[in-house]
C-alpha cells in the first residue's frame, strides 16, 4: 500500500483534514507560501511540496480542506494560492479581492469503487445506470440493470449504501459534472456542483473518508480519486464510454480523455474546461484537470516571486512524478503554453 504523506514539522506542515470545511490554520513565522484546497490531488501535491522544500528551501503549508474551502480561504484573502477540482465560476472569481488564474496541474480520474467480496472481476458500469446508484432509483445490487451489464457476476441481494462527500468537494463537481452531462435526470436534480442535495446516501469527508467507509462497509459503493482507491485496495469499475468503448481508469485512459484538449483551446484561455465523457475509444469518461488558483498580482513582490518559482519548478520538474501517484501528467504543448502564462501574474503590484 502506498501510504499518503503527512509532513509535519516547525517549519513545514502539510495537514490532511479530511476535506473538512474550515479556516486553513495560520502558517509558522517561517513558512513561505500558504495554500489550501483540493484532497484530490493531495498526495502529488505532498510529494511535490518535499521536494521543493528539500531543493530549495522554500516552505510551502498546505492545507487539504476541499475545494470549496481552499476557494473560500482564496477569496478570503487568508491563502496565497487556492486549489481546486473545480474551475471558480464567474461569481467566485467576482467575490474575489484581485483576479485570479487558474493553472492546471494535473489531469485525475474519478472512480466509482465499491465493497462486493463476492465479485472477482472488476464490475460494468453505465452512466445512466451509475446516475440510478446514487439518485437512489436502483437501491439492490442484484437489479436487473446491473446484472444485465455484468453476466456470470455473482452480484448479491442485498441493499447498496451510497457514500458521497459531506464537504464542498472538487471531486463531487467532477462526479456530478459527467452524471449531468450524460443523464438529463441528473441535471435537472441534483445537477452538478461542489456541494449536492443528495437524495441518498451517507456523507463522508474527504477522498479519504469516502475511501474508508467504502473500504469498512460491505455493499457500499462511493466515488473518489483513483490515487485513494490503488492505496485503500478498493476495487474500481470499468465505464461506457462515449465511444461505447468500456473503460477503466488509469493513467492512460485520463491522459485519452485530455488528448486533444491543448488543440481545442484558444489562445487566450483561462484553462476553465471540463473534459468528461470525452470522445475517444480509450478515453476513460470521469477525468478532469485539477487546477491551482493563483492571483493576478501580489503586492508582495518576494511572496510573488516566490509563488512563480514554484509554479515554474512544478511545471518541469513535477509533472514527472505524476504517473507514479496514479496522476496523469499535462500533456507537453499546455505545459509549454502555462509556462510563458506564469510571465502574466505581476508582483509588487496592487491591481
Amino acid at each position: 500500500m502506498r501510504a499518503r504523506p503527512l509532513l509535519l514539522g516547525a517549519s513545514f506542515v502539510l495537514a490532511a483534514c479530511g476535506g473538512s470545511e474550515k479556516s486553513a490554520t495560520p502558517a509558522t513565522s517561517s513558512t513561505d507560501l500558504t495554500g489550501a484546497g483540493a484532497t484530490f490531488p493531495y498526495p502529488l501535491y505532498s510529494r511535490w511540496f518535499a521536494d521543493y522544500a528539500r531543493k530549495t528551501g522554500v516552505k510551502i503549508n498546505y492545507q487539504s480542506i476541499g475545494s470549496g474551502g481552499g476557494i473560500r480561504q482564496l477569496t478570503a484573502g487568508t491563502v496565497d494560492f487556492g486549489a481546486s477540482d473545480a474551475p471558480m465560476t464567474d461569481a467566485e472569481l467576482a467575490k474575489a479581492p484581485r483576479p485570479v488564474l487558474h493553472f492546471p496541474t494535473v489531469i485525475g480520474a474519478v472512480v466509482i469503487t465499491y465493497n462486493l467480496p463476492s465479485v472477482k472481476q472488476p464490475l460494468h458500469l453505465t452512466g445512466d445506470v451509475i446516475a440510478g446508484i446514487f439518485s437512489g432509483e436502483i437501491t439492490k445490487w442484484n437489479d436487473t440493470r446491473i446484472t444485465s451489464l455484468n453476466p456470470g457476476a455473482s452480484l448479491p441481494a442485498k441493499d447498496m449504501l451510497v457514500v458521497h462527500r459531506s464537504d464542498g468537494s472538487g471531486t463531487t463537481y467532477i462526479f456530478s459534472d459527467y452524471l449531468s452531462t450524460v443523464s438529463s435526470t441528473w441535471a435537472q436534480h441534483p445537477g452538478r456542483g461542489k456541494e449536492l442535495r443528495w437524495p441518498v446516501g451517507l456523507g463522508a469527508k474527504g477522498n479519504e473518508g469516502v475511501s474508508g467507509q467504502v473500504k469498512q462497509t460491505e455493499g457500499a459503493i462511493g466515488y473518489t480519486e483513483l490515487a485513494y482507491a490503488v492505496e485503500n485496495k478498493l476495487p474500481v469499475a470499468a465505464i461506457q464510454n462515449a465511444a461505447g468503448a468500456w473503460v477503466a481508469p488509469s493513467v492512460e485512459s485520463a491522459t485519452a480523455a485530455a488528448a486533444g484538449a491543448a488543440a481545442r483551446l484558444p489562445a487566450n484561455t483561462d484553462y476553465r474546461i471540463s473534459i468528461v465523457n470525452a470522445p475517444g475509444t480509450g478515453a476513460y469518461p470521469i477525468s478532469s484537470f485539477t487546477w491551482l488558483l493563483v492571483y493576478a498580482s501580489y503586492p508582495n513582490a518576494v511572496k510573488g516571486k516566490k509563488l512563480m518559482d514554484f509554479l515554474h519548478w512544478y511545471l518541469a520538474h513535477g509533472e514527472a512524478m505524476a504517473s507514479s501517484l496514479d496522476y496523469a501528467p499535462l500533456p507537453p504543448n499546455i505545459v509549454t503554453r502555462l509556462q510563458s502564462r506564469i510571465d502574466q501574474i505581476a508582483v509588487g503590484a496592487t491591481s
